[in-house]
C-alpha cells in the first residue's frame, strides 16, 4: 500500500480529478508554475500515484490538512 505525507495527500487534494492518473496528470501540468521544492514533492506525488492500482486509489479518501 502506498503511503502519503501530508503535504502530498495535500497536493492529491488540490489537484483531485475522477482517477488517479487525470489527478497525476494535473500534478505534472502545474509543475511549470512551482518553485524547486515544490516541484519536488509534485514530482514524488505524481509518482508515486503512477505505481498504485486504480482500485486502491479509487477506495482511498484524501483529506486536506491545514497544519
Amino acid at each position: 500500500m502506498v503511503q502519503f505525507t501530508v503535504e502530498e495527500e495535500n497536493l492529491i487534494c488540490m489537484y483531485h480529478k475522477s482517477d488517479r492518473r487525470r489527478t497525476a496528470a494535473n500534478i505534472r501540468a502545474a509543475l511549470p508554475d512551482m518553485d524547486e521544492d515544490m516541484a519536488a514533492l509534485a514530482r514524488q506525488t505524481a509518482d508515486k500515484l503512477d505505481t498504485m492500482h486504480d482500485a486502491d486509489f479509487e477506495a482511498r479518501q484524501f483529506h486536506f490538512t491545514d497544519e
